[in-house]
């Protein structure tokens, strides 16, 4: 049977990757801190060892990046799940790829649930968790300022998992870089103004005067970092580092970088008001870095290329200070971005556009489009020891995978809710990568530029809704999406990079693979009710099974798990058939992952009930159907509808057990012609 010889070969497959070294046994039992930077509106192309340094024009540079790209890992396939902001960081912090994420479209200062984030993943972990910089996901009331303290907003960073947090709470604020000083050039007065910069319960503005934002951001976490070594050594931590540039205004700093770096050198956070950090000095938004004070350059190239180069200046700075306090080799660091380039300057009457440095490399497309140049992002990994130097890696993954990869590293069990896989054997070269999923979903009112190095297929091209989905080694892209009917443009972009031969219908099968995709986008998604798309009322495609005998399968996993667990290499110790999910399989402390076929038998709107005294998530495909794991009320029913073709539909139940005396497990579901019932023997296939 089709689904034994699958069993059978996991667990062959698991107990290979059991027979791991000495030293990953180690490594497994002190995992290592983590870093996650990430900037905003940075392109692809405007790291030197990804574009810049192979330009034969204008360029500038990013030594520290290269650096650390030759120190690790290039993900050269690595994409946002969002062109934009907002639904780009919750999909990152959530776990969950745009077709689960609760922020989606333009969803600015919408809060994410009290549910699974890296915060609180990393935290169950035993590891000491802080984000510094933007956020935008607090939540709001009837208005953006309705709200407006850590007590009122109900996401919160430190209600989403973090220890501490330091930063600009709104979206909105994100746009300037001086909190405490007027920028008498802004375009508007929400771009001439400072902003609430908040630390956990207090809001300090007030003391930050000269503090550009990158400057100021890095300083803490270089303190953090350092204090946290002395006092709580034998703790791992975990920091987002979230940059609120090269984005938005095109404020540069005031002074050039300190000398040195790391523990003695580079940024240094002095902790008095008014003298916040070291380089909160002189005349604010002045200084353009000495390479690229160059006559024929605008004002505005200057400044972009002396913000990038700051950012550079901070990683390497960062970096430093791992060495000097002997952590370098216990810290895994990653480095990405929120989305493409944008053609924003902030200056009154001082346009500024991707185009002058080729920020979107040698794609076409910026931020709001899904062409490569909008959501092919620059990502960098970084771990000595762990990570081999000059390694790179042409795997795509996509941010939700972040989740997957940091539990992994911290030993943690992976919350089954989560949508990504483990970057880790893609990272080391060592194992074999899973395949992971990469999704990205959009809706915007604007067109493609019309720049002169894009196709003139992509130039001033209506978005309106946009969907992507990768599959079989293919992209299939739709723009300005009517309905569901609507083909979907297919691209081999590892060598066709700027999308210009559309190879879909071109073979048979091509012809096929169109209707693959078509499929798959609707089984592993579900519909928003705030952010309506054109193919939220199609049916979900039922597949072709080879005949079996009823029953579903069943894998057991002794341990003691925080969340409801899913798997990728652990053996499982005990497996079995049963004629339903039920909680009196597997062991008595665990998980339990049922595996099965359900039979649909019309077309129609079906509901799913699932009620346990301990936790559980099922989906059919891979859609998320219903989440009872986080937050979950032991002993209540939780549903969600679903609409379902005729057929045979795959389903997967992950089942957290605690060695309660009594384990239960219902899953029953209701449809066309009949009312609620358990799904019975008849329904089910293995």
């Amino acid at each position: 049977m089709k689904f034994d010889r699958i069993l059978s070969h996991l667990a062959i497959a698991a107990t290979l990757l059991s027979l791991v070294l000495p030293e990953a046994v180690a490594q497994a039992e002190q995992p290592p801190n983590v870093i996650l930077i990430f900037t905003d509106d940075m392109g692809y192309g405007d790291l030197g060892v990804l574009h810049q340094n192979q330009r034969t024009g204008k360029s500038h540079a990013t030594p520290n990046l290269d650096r650390m790209a030759e120190e690790g890992v290039q993900l050269l396939r690595h994409y946002c799940p969002a062109p934009v902001c907002a639904p780009s960081r919750s999909s990152l912090l959530r776990g969950l790829h745009q077709g689960h994420t609760e922020v989606r479209n333009s969803n600015f200062d919408k809060a994410i649930p009290d549910n699974h984030t890296l915060g609180t993943v990393m935290r169950g972990a035993g590891y000491r968790t802080l984000h510094v910089g933007k956020y935008g996901l607090q939540g709001m009331g009837e208005t953006r300022e309705s709200f407006s303290s850590p007590d009122e907003w109900p996401a919160y960073p430190t209600k989403r998992g973090f220890d501490e947090y330091l930063g600009y709470v709104r979206h909105v604020d994100g746009h300037v870089h001086y909190p405490n000083n007027e920028w008498p050039m802004g375009n508007s007065l929400a771009h001439r103004t400072g902003k609430e910069v908040w630390h956990d319960d207090k809001e300090i503005s007030s003391a930050l005067d000269k503090c550009y934002t990158t400057d100021l951001f890095t300083a803490y976490t270089k303190k953090w970092i350092a204090e946290h070594r002395s006092s709580s050594k034998d703790k791992p931590f975990f920091i987002y580092l979230a940059y609120d540039t090269p984005h938005a205004a095109l404020q540069i700093p005031t002074q050039a970088y300190p000398e040195g770096g790391g523990l003695n050198g580079g940024l240094q956070w002095l902790g008095e008001s008014g003298k916040m950090i070291n380089t909160a000095t002189g005349e604010v938004d002045s200084w353009i870095h000495p390479d690229y004070r160059i006559s024929e350059w605008s004002d505005v190239e200057q400044r972009f290329a002396t913000m990038v180069r700051r950012i550079d200046s901070c990683v390497g700075d960062l970096i430093q200070l791992l060495k000097d306090l002997e952590i370098d080799n216990d810290t895994f660091v990653v480095f990405t971005n929120d989305n493409g380039p944008l053609s924003v300057s902030y200056i009154a009457g001082v346009p500024f556009t991707p185009i002058h440095f080729r920020s979107y490399g040698p794609f076409d497309g910026e931020k709001r489009d899904v062409w490569e140049g909008g959501i092919r992002m620059p990502a960098l990994a970084r771990w000595p020891g762990r990570i081999p130097a000059g390694r790179l890696d042409r795997n795509p993954s996509q941010f939700h995978d972040w989740m997957t990869t940091f539990a992994d590293v911290a030993g943690a069990s992976l919350p089954a809710l989560s949508d990504g896989v483990s970057l880790m054997p893609a990272l080391t070269g060592e194992g074999e990568q899973q395949l992971g999923t990469v999704y990205v979903e959009f809706q915007n009112n604007g067109k493609t530029p019309d720049y002169p190095d894009f196709d003139d297929s992509h130039r001033n091209r209506s978005r309106g809704e946009m969907q992507v989905i990768f599959l079989e080694g293919y992209k299939g892209v739709r723009v300005d999406i009517q309905g569901h009917s609507d083909e979907f443009e297919i691209y081999d972009v590892e060598t066709d990079l700027k999308e210009v031969n559309n190879l879909a219908g071109t073979n048979p099968f091509f012809v096929g693979l169109q209707q693959r995709m078509k499929d798959r986008v609707l089984q592993i998604r579900r519909p928003s009710l705030e952010n309506a798309r054109p193919y939220d009322n199609e049916l979900m495609p039922s597949v072709e099974v080879d005949p079996a005998r009823p029953g579903t399968s069943w894998l057991g996993f002794e341990g003691d798990f925080r969340w409801t667990p899913k798997f990728w290499k652990e053996a499982p110790q005990s497996r079995g058939i049963a004629f339903n999910p039920n909680g009196k399989v597997g062991p008595e402390k665990g998980a339990v992952v049922f595996d099965g076929y359900i039979k649909v038998p019309e077309n129609g709107e079906y509901e799913f009930y699932l009620n346990t005294n301990t936790g559980a998530v099922f989906r059919i495909h891979e859609s998320t159907v219903v989440d009872a794991d986080y937050g979950y009320e032991k002993g209540s029913e939780r549903s969600a509808k679903v609409l379902l073709e005729a057929g045979w539909h795959p389903f997967r139940l992950n089942y957290l057990k605690t060695g309660e005396p009594e384990s239960s497990l219902e899953l029953e579901w209701s449809g066309p012609g009949f009312e609620k019932r358990s799904l019975s023997v008849n329904s089910l296939m293995h």
